[in-house]
């Protein structure tokens, strides 16, 4: 794998791992004398409950393209809906009602929900390409992986930045679809999901930094060389790619949609960028409106972008370390587009210390009760490790509306997506977990 601007290959997946514990000094929650950080960052602005969904994003993120999107997916081969697990034993433990997992570690084979967006927006880009090269008429995802364009497609190169999951997705969607491909990673993401990048034909750059400096880094790149950058950050000029692959994950929302007979009251969505979270909370709000759940952004507390930008009332872009076991959330800007969503749709964030994503992580392989066993891998674990760390708060719970009442969804929006890392946080290995 090159390497841009550093010497050799860094950072073995245990050594990502042993860096957060040497420097967090990390224990398992039930092995301190005081618990782990988590707080709540309620959002003042949020829209009234039965306000409609902004008109002004019916353009870009409207009832229309979220069900373009799904029409497309769930065309692809190999698409399944996600299972929906019930976790009554977690629930009960807990005070809560009802936990439904949306289990995404099976999408596509991809092990994460991320294969949902990045290969939309590779499809979509790809059609604006033949567009502008002359191409009339309809472009279908069946013709670009029969090779009808193949002569044009080819020479296209697609980049993005990544902590894993989403340059899996659009290395993914590049061989899918015909095109290069060429990922950029920063320097605390493992070899093991850089081997995953590179297993799908992507050629894997790594670059000093943070998740955000590689971002930059992928722009400058595609500048100089005409690449397609594939983003889900979105800028004042930067749209179009990152609505896509929004609305790429409204698939997510969609399903539940169709498998829940009532809306939950809760929803837990995790944070990152803001894209999945803006995606979900767009789609809930427009098929379930007054009635739709109350909706809670998770994040790490050393990358609580979102949640700074709602106690702010306007984006904050974090500075500094914001390294996190929750690799996929390690994020310090998030997104315009999103943040069009979330300023008013988000009723709240819940933001922990990683060591609650291990704890969530090691419940969901080993459960009590009749719970089934679920590999998650950290972001999912972060979910469940909220729940856990906020039924010790009862003054939490009580900001956020929760009680025994609530009927939470939370997403476990991967699974062991690097099994070394899995190993070393769960105890176990992966294969080993009865599901």
């Amino acid at each position: 794998m090159p390497v841009a601007g550093t010497q050799g290959r860094l950072a073995l997946p245990g050594a990502v791992f042993s860096h957060y514990r040497h420097q967090n000094q990390q224990k398992a929650p039930e092995e301190r004398a005081v618990d782990p950080k988590v707080d709540i960052v309620v959002n003042e602005k949020k829209s009234a409950a039965d306000a409609p969904f902004p008109a002004a994003l019916d353009a870009t993120l409207g009832p229309a393209m979220f069900a373009a999107a799904f029409s497309e997916i769930s065309s692809w081969p190999g698409y399944q809906q996600t299972p929906l697990r019930h976790l009554t034993s977690l629930a009960g433990e807990l005070g809560l009602a009802d936990i439904a997992y949306k289990d995404e570690a099976g999408r596509f084979g991809l092990g994460s929900f991320k294969a949902l967006g990045g290969a939309y927006a590779v499809l979509r880009c790809l059609e604006r390409a033949l567009r502008d090269a002359g191409i009339t008429g309809p472009v279908t995802a069946a013709d670009l992986t029969a090779g009808r364009y193949r002569d044009i497609v080819s020479t296209i190169t697609v980049t993005s930045a990544t902590d894993g999951n989403h340059g899996r997705s659009v290395a993914w969607g590049a061989r899918l679809f015909g095109c290069r491909a060429v990922i950029f990673v920063h320097a605390h993401v493992s070899e093991g999901r850089c081997k995953a990048i590179e297993a799908y034909g992507a050629e894997v750059n790594r670059v000093p930094g943070n998740y955000d400096d590689s971002v930059r880094h992928a722009f400058e790149v595609a500048a100089r060389e005409g690449w397609f950058v594939v983003q889900d950050t979105a800028t004042a000029d930067y749209r179009e790619i990152p609505a896509d692959i929004t609305c790429g994950y409204g698939v997510i929302a969609s399903e539940v949609v169709e498998q829940v007979e009532t809306p939950p009251t809760h929803v837990i969505v995790q944070a990152g960028v803001g894209g999945v979270a803006s995606a979900i909370c767009a789609r809930f709000w427009q098929a379930w409106r007054a009635a739709r759940p109350r909706f809670i952004v998770l994040e790490p507390s050393n990358a609580a972008c979102v949640s700074a930008s709602l106690a702010a009332g306007h984006r904050v872009n974090l500075t500094g370390d914001t390294d996190t076991i929750m690799a996929g959330l390690a994020c310090g800007e998030v997104s315009e587009l999103a943040w069009d969503v979330l300023a008013k749709g988000a009723d709240a964030a819940v933001i922990i210390d990683d060591e609650w994503a291990g704890a969530g992580m090691r419940r969901l392989a080993e459960p009590l009760g009749n719970d089934p066993a679920i590999v998650g891998g950290e972001c999912s674990g972060g979910a469940i490790g909220a729940l856990i760390a906020l039924s010790r708060r009862p003054d939490l719970s009580a900001g956020l509306g929760l009680d025994r009442a609530s009927r939470v969804l939370v997403i476990g929006t991967e699974g062991a997506t690097d099994p070394a890392i899995y190993r070393e946080l769960v105890g176990r290995a992966p294969e080993d977990i009865a599901t």
